[in-house]
């Protein structure tokens, strides 16, 4: 057992269920009183709010994260014979969906300081693949563990190729990046509202964020099955991907005190550093000045690591590895072909990364008995 009388909890959904609690209840009562648990008026109502919040033109929401990246790229008319660009180091979901189009993933390397594509494998992976004759068509730029992708080098890139940009936001919304918020960037930007997400609701939920009409136009189609102007009008092959209304109204009072969530993940990722940074056995994160991290995680880079989380576990302190395998080395993506400088960077990391406690109600003294268990 551990010494400390209380657990440590790796992500608390419960301390902030009891702060927002009523809200809670009148809000899912309201539904029920209602009974438009499918595209009622909480979806509007949701998908507004993310339109303020992000500053983007249009949010649309879907079932999960994963139907956010399947939607935009059916939008886009992806299918086989053409190149999505994904980073090796990341979960799966972003290689799955252009996989289960027919199209083909291409493995890129990431850095890393941020974890996050790197441009001149990038690079090369566009080579490579029109040596293929593969068509270079989408790079899915993921921000993994919170931190915001070097956009403007990616969309230079994308541009002068001609290649579509897709941000994997799943884990940095409410991140920023040159002072734009997380959804305003890229061609499309996409999201998840799974439950441990910096902003989840209570089953799964996502959504697609972009400022062009035309393809919230279709993707507003492709969710409800391909519709066209009525119901039973079906103009093109579509999914049933749609966020419950009830996670919809969750999700409302959940963004009320979301910003001050992110702030409180910035203090708790501050205190972890300033505790950690002068070990010389790992690296914490470190964050470019114009960028502002979700912190969905907060991940060290370890040489140690089976030894550390033995430590922490002997005193009942959660840690997780993402990821322990990349996504070339997966049986279900080893066919996919990867950038020919290789992935080196993505190969280390799966072996010295890790992942401490980390949400917005995260102590100082249990950071202090957090840190103190790797110092010694």
């Amino acid at each position: 057992m551990s010494e400390y009388t209380e657990k440590t909890k790796f992500i608390d959904l419960v301390t902030q269920q009891d702060r927002i609690r009523p809200n809670l209840e009148e809000a899912i009562k309201k539904v029920l009183d209602h009974g438009q648990y499918v595209m009622g008026p909480e979806v509007k109502e949701f998908e507004d709010e993310l339109r303020t919040f992000t500053g983007s033109k249009f949010a649309l929401t879907c079932a999960n994260g994963t139907d956010a990246l399947t939607l935009a790229l059916m939008a886009w008319n992806i299918g086989p014979g053409d190149a999505v660009f994904v980073p090796a180091f990341t979960y799966v979901a972003t290689a799955e969906a252009p996989a289960q189009l027919g199209a083909t993933p291409f493995f890129v390397d990431v850095n890393e300081h941020d974890f996050n594509i790197n441009i001149e494998s990038f690079k090369q992976a566009i080579i490579d693949a029109k040596n293929m004759n593969l068509r270079p068509s989408v790079i899915i730029s993921v921000d993994l563990f919170g931190y915001p992708s070097d956009f403007d080098m990616i969309k230079k890139i994308s541009l002068d190729e001609n290649i579509k940009l897709l941000i994997d936001g799943a884990q940095s919304f409410g991140g920023e990046y040159k002072n734009k918020r997380v959804g305003s960037m890229g061609d499309i930007t996409t999201t998840s509202f799974f439950p441990a997400k910096p902003l989840g609701c209570y089953g799964d939920g996502g959504a697609i964020f972009t400022d062009d009409d035309e393809l919230a136009d279709k993707i507003d189609s492709i969710r409800l099955h391909g519709k066209g102007n009525q119901k039973y009008d079906n103009i093109r092959i579509g999914l049933n991907s749609r966020l419950d209304t009830l996670q919809a109204a969750i999700l409302i009072e959940k963004l009320k005190i979301f910003p001050e969530e992110l702030e409180l993940r910035a203090k708790v990722s501050d205190t972890y550093s300033r505790k950690l940074e002068n070990l010389n056995y790992l690296k914490v994160p470190k964050l470019q000045d114009h960028v502002k991290s979700a912190w969905a995680q907060y991940t060290l880079i370890v040489q140690n690591r089976n030894e550390i989380i033995d430590k922490l576990q002997s005193k009942d302190i959660p840690s997780v590895i993402y990821y322990p395998k990349t996504l070339d080395t997966q049986d279900g993506y080893k066919k996919f072909p990867s950038v020919s400088s290789g992935l080196d960077v993505s190969h280390y990391l799966m072996d010295s990364v890790m992942s401490l406690p980390m949400h917005p109600y995260l102590s100082e003294e249990k950071i202090e008995e957090i840190t103190q268990v790797i110092i010694n």
